[in-house]
């Protein structure tokens, strides 16, 4: 038995027919289509790589990564039943792979070595299936060598190499399971200033609506018209105003022009700017992130994005700031206590540990963050939560009504709150943004890395330092000068007349450096004009009377603001006219006439009048300026992009640029 033994181990060749025989055969047949997935990291660091090309070699079939380097594409099995893939990248060497599958579906993964590749000898193939394939791969081109998406969003200011240089995470949705929300705006009226000379609003710093309605425009989907607010669309850009005096946290600019798209109307600009302050005289901040890793967050450009958002943020804390780190699922945990900002190795190791999975209770997280941040609070330094989420809180004690109250109690305490939106599919905007309203914060939508960058770098301080809150703006209108008005947008802000002096009434925050712009569009007394203005029946007991010297008066209104300091409790007033004057619309008031005038036109208000999409770049273009970091053009490829997809009729736009480029 021992010999036969020994022959065996001495000959195995012999037995290896048979052994095999007993083998069933896995390889699939030649022709059937493989379903190839896998991921793409630098081998230096390790992290992944958005943008990257995988390809079948000498097919048709390929593919670009999305934000955390994972692929995927289908493809038919060769005759020589071995598959032959390659990736590749600006500034990395290409990286082939041979595979034989054994069954339907492979995963095949690749690690690229950094290499000085010239952009001349980058060869792009066929992308397929794809909606982010056309702008990814002109961002390869224009990309600088050996930058990856992570490299571009905290490098120097974003420019247009940058913004072009980062697809955005993900691609296109199955709407069949869109389950997104947004609050019903019925769009304000005009109304008759005889019978309604006051309107108030609280002012709104949100920029969530723009980079939403941006995300919906790169995947070819109109956006709902609920999903458009004018006032957060003009508010993503930033405009010229000179620091408030001395003593003053606001400065106040005014300017009057024709209404672009009604020449017989009058449009009003009006402008709150707060002072700048460094980073470094930033008071200490007490951050506890809350992040959401419910299995909705499942998603490239969830999750992932959310990790790599906090990382940009994470490199900005210094040693005197604290951030702890708190999720939430089917239970709330901690995953960081409060740690030091310059342990940022510490806090990017906790962070890179998240991972999606369970449902969803957002109330339990909510309060375990607050609790966390009372704890840790510091006396004048800036306590504040900021939830990164995509707004589904299904399970547990999450009523909207409940987590307002938690919000507004924790608010008079002195923590506040700042919402992060992230994803597609399942966006749940309006409670987002009722969250940070009742939060003293900010509601921001991320759609990529230079979005995050934008928001939580350049706009550090405006988003996380409030330097005045409860700021409220109220305007009387000359009645012999202006026979009806309508504020653009700002709908879900209004408040009652008498909400002005009542200090107890929540209004919206500023932010250091941060500036705020409304927009009023006026009927002037004696113009020629049909449009519908809301008129009351007249009054049995009372008449409304005008002043006698009011139509010898150059004012066309009042504007009155009152806010708070950020530990205040009673409100400061500031007071100023605003007259009809002569001058020619600056570029400023151009370019955020052309946004709001886009605005109505994807709304399809019955106040656009004239509008047109030629006349929205005409606009746009006039008023470019200096533009840094290139956000203005942004828009104008936006609209252009609106343009090609034929939504507005009636309207002719130039040739658009690549999805690439509308950032």
């Amino acid at each position: 038995m021992r010999r036969l033994i020994l022959a065996v181990l001495a000959a195995p060749a012999l037995f290896a027919p048979a052994l095999y025989a007993l083998k069933p055969d896995t390889r699939p047949p030649i022709g059937t289509t493989l379903h190839i997935t896998g991921r793409v990291t630098d081998a230096a660091t390790g992290r992944p790589l958005a943008g990257a090309q995988v390809a079948v070699v000498g097919g048709p079939a390929g593919a670009l990564t999305r934000a955390d380097g994972s692929y995927r594409l289908d493809a038919p099995l060769p005759r020589s039943g071995r598959l032959e893939l390659a990736a590749q990248m600006i500034g990395y060497a290409r990286q082939p792979r041979s595979v034989r599958p054994r069954g339907d579906s492979v995963r095949v993964d690749f690690a690229l070595a950094p290499a000085a590749v010239a952009l001349d000898e980058a060869v792009v193939t066929g992308v397929t299936k794809t909606a982010a394939a056309p702008r990814a791969i002109l961002a390869q081109r224009r990309a600088a060598v050996g930058r990856t998406a992570m490299a571009a969003a905290s490098a120097a200011p974003p420019g247009l190499a940058d913004r072009a240089a980062a697809p955005r995470a993900g691609g296109r949705r199955d709407t069949a399971f869109n389950t997104e929300a947004y609050a019903r705006i019925d769009e304000n009226p005009f109304l008759a200033v005889t019978a309604n000379p006051l309107s108030t609003f609280s002012i709104d710093v949100d920029r969530a609506s723009y980079s939403n309605l941006r995300r919906f425009v790169a995947e070819g989907q109109r956006p709902p018209a609920d999903a458009v607010r004018i006032e957060e669309m003009v508010n993503y850009f930033t405009f010229d105003a000179p620091e408030p005096p001395a003593g003053r946290p606001l400065a106040v600019v005014t300017e009057v022009a024709p209404a672009p798209w009604a020449p017989a109307h009058r449009l009003v600009r009006l402008l709150l700017r707060a002072p700048s302050v460094a980073a470094d005289r930033l008071p200490p901040s007490n951050l506890v992130f809350l992040v959401d890793v419910s299995g909705s967050m499942d998603e490239p450009d969830k999750l992932p994005l959310v990790k790599s958002s906090l990382e940009l943020l994470v490199n900005e804390l210094r040693p005197e700031d604290r951030v702890a780190l708190v999720v939430y699922a089917g239970a709330a945990g901690l995953v960081l206590p409060p740690t030091p900002g310059d342990r940022k190795e510490v806090i990017r190791e906790a962070i890179s540990r998240l991972e999606a999975g369970g449902s969803t209770a957002g109330g339990a997280g909510l309060e375990l963050a607050y609790r966390v941040a009372r704890e840790n609070f510091r006396a004048g330094g800036n306590n504040r939560v900021i939830l990164a989420t995509d707004g589904d809180f299904n399970v547990g004690p999450s009523s909207d009504a409940e987590m307002v109250r938690l919000i507004e109690e924790k608010r008079k305490e002195g923590t506040f709150l700042t919402v992060l939106g992230f994803g597609t599919g399942n966006l749940k905007d309006s409670k987002m943004e009722q969250l940070a309203d009742h939060g003293n914060g900010n509601y921001a939508y991320i759609d990529d890395l230079l979005e995050a960058r934008k928001v939580l770098v350049h706009e550090m301080g405006g988003t996380l330092h409030t330097v005045a809150k409860d700021v409220k703006i109220q305007v009387e209108f000359n009645p012999a000068r202006v026979r009806a008005y309508r504020l653009i947008g700002y709908e879900n802000r209004l408040l009652a007349s008498e909400d002005f002096n009542d200090d107890a009434k929540d209004a919206g925050e500023l932010g250091a450096g941060h500036a705020v712009t409304a927009l009023y569009e006026l009927i002037p007394a004696g113009a020629a004009s049909d449009t519908p203005v809301r008129v009351p029946d007249s009054l049995r007991y009372q008449r409304t009377r005008v002043a006698a010297d009011a139509a010898s008066h150059p004012e066309l209104l009042f504007l009155k603001v009152r806010y708070k300091d950020p530990d205040g409790a009673r409100s400061k007033l500031l007071e100023q006219p605003v007259l009809d004057g002569g001058r020619a619309p600056s570029g400023d008031f151009r370019f955020a006439a052309a946004v709001a005038e886009l605005g109505m036109l994807l709304r399809g208000s019955e106040h656009r009048g004239a509008a047109s999409l030629d006349q929205v770049l005409a606009l746009a273009r006039a008023g470019l300026g200096e533009d840094p970091g290139e956000y203005r053009r942004g828009f104008v490829r936006l609209a252009e992009r609106i343009g090609a997809l034929g939504w507005l009729e009636g309207t002719v736009a130039a040739t658009p640029e690549p999805p690439a480029r509308l950032r």
